[in-house]
């Protein structure tokens, strides 16, 4: 009896440790991630195997806001199943990073164990990385990639690339840790006036009702390209067009010396002034100074205007033909021949100058040289002249003044041993006056005469 009772005792005492649950788990899946704010579970696979009697397990964790599956997962003594063990994401959980959870097997007798998973836990953003390859400001193209960086995979996810450069719409899948790569055209008109450096590619990931921001980079590649263009055209009104364009995307630092004569500088404009000018002999430099940014264009104009000198030329022939016309208005001398017949049959001509004063004019001096091969016969009509210069044959009469619209007239005879036949020319008289204080000139006419025997008045 003391036998009995001692066997039914053990067997009390040792029932739940016969009873108790006995399974091994392993994880398949490493590296899982669970996206907050997504409504999409992190699958844990687990490998568990029964080491006791056949059982139904039940699997739970209070680590999410839901699991699965609900239902009980029956595995036989001494076999393996593979259970899809799903956590759904949290919305109010704050940390982030790798976390470790303990989700729970249990048995249809209450017999439970406790197990850890592992799970990284990020926002949408946090899974992607972003790049592009160098910009060239003399390239049209560029490549942009986008990679999974963790073991998640996403099936339908539209991405949108933006940068000083481009903008650009995708809509693809990626597998975890894969990545993919577009190639795009440029337009240099986008990033003409951009500086060379770094500048950051904004992005936008949305995977079905989540987005997030991804930043990238991208490298402008430094480049100097300056491209220097002349124009010349024009030949009374002179242009030169120098310009100079940034196509490349550095500030540059451009200088343009021009050189001038000191003639042309006279008639010559510039747009802009020159930052420095500076004298050599009889050339002239114009120096300009400038910092030329990415996209922009220096322009030089220098204009030299030849109608300038040529109208002052014409206005300074104007004045003189004015003025003589002035000096004519004054004071007039008229000049003119008569032929005389002389007893001995020599010829003669008897010279007749004529003084007419338009205006009040004074100190006249009246001034005539002889013609060549001829000589003056002493008897003159008129005043007499002040001088006679036998050596130049120039005579000379001067006059105090003539009133307005007075006249005066004087005549001497000229005659020669040679008969002279055809034309005979004799050169304009010369008088110089003074009005208003100034010493003018004014000249007569050029007087000839044609040789023709006829009747006239004898001279002895």
């Amino acid at each position: 009896m003391k036998k009995r009772l001692l066997f039914l005792a053990l067997a009390v005492l040792l029932l739940p440790t016969i009873l108790a649950i006995d399974v091994s788990v392993k994880e398949i899946t490493k590296n899982n991630v669970m996206i907050i704010g997504l409504d999409q579970p992190t699958v844990f696979n687990l490998s568990v195997t029964n080491k006791a009697y056949d059982e139904k397990f039940l699997f739970y964790t209070f680590f999410g806001s839901d699991y699965e599956p609900k239902e009980k997962v029956s595995i036989g003594k001494d076999v393996t199943e593979y259970v899809p063990f799903k956590v759904y994401p949290r919305d109010d959980w704050k940390g982030r990073g790798i976390t470790n959870f303990y989700y729970f097997i249990q048995a249809k007798d209450g017999s439970e164990v406790k197990e850890q998973l592992t799970v990284n836990i990020i926002d949408l953003g946090e899974g992607f990385e972003i790049g592009a390859g160098d910009v060239n400001p003399e390239s049209n193209s560029i490549e942009l990639y986008i990679k999974n960086k963790v073991n998640y995979n996403f099936e339908d996810l539209s991405v949108r690339f933006k940068s000083a450069f481009f903008t650009l719409d995708q809509q693809i899948a990626l597998a975890p840790y894969e990545k993919k790569v577009f190639t795009i055209q440029l337009d240099k008109e986008d990033y003409n006036k951009l500086l060379a450096g770094y500048y950051t590619m904004n992005s936008q990931v949305m995977y079905q009702d989540l987005k997030s921001e991804v930043e990238g980079r991208i490298n402008f590649v430094e480049k100097n390209i300056l491209t220097t263009t002349k124009r010349d055209y024009g030949w009374v009104i002179n242009t030169q067009l120098i310009q100079k364009v940034n196509e490349g995307n550095t500030v540059e630092t451009s200088q343009t010396i021009l050189k001038k004569n000191i003639l042309s500088r006279l008639f010559t404009t510039f747009s802009p002034e020159p930052n420095l000018v500076e004298r050599q002999g009889f050339d002239v430099y114009y120096t300009w100074n400038s910092k030329i940014n990415p996209g922009e264009t220096a322009e030089i104009a220098v204009k030299t205007n030849w109608l300038f000198p040529f109208l002052i030329i014409f206005f300074l022939i104007i004045v003189a033909v004015l003025t003589r016309r002035s000096v004519s208005r004054s004071l007039s001398v008229h000049k003119r021949i008569g032929f005389v017949r002389a007893k001995g049959g020599e010829f003669a001509l008897k010279i007749t100058l004529t003084l007419a004063a338009k205006n009040y004019v004074e100190n006249i001096k009246l001034i005539d040289r002889l013609p060549p091969l001829v000589k003056m016969y002493e008897r003159f009509g008129g005043e007499d002249p002040k001088r006679i210069d036998l050596a130049t044959n120039q005579l000379e009469w001067d006059f105090s003044r003539l009133d307005k619209g007075e006249k005066r007239s004087v005549s001497y005879i000229v005659y020669s041993k040679v008969g002279i036949l055809g034309k005979f020319a004799l050169p304009p008289a010369v008088a110089l006056f003074e009005k208003d204080g100034k010493i003018k000139e004014v000249e007569s006419n050029k007087a000839f005469f044609l040789s023709q025997p006829r009747a006239n008045n004898d001279f002895e």
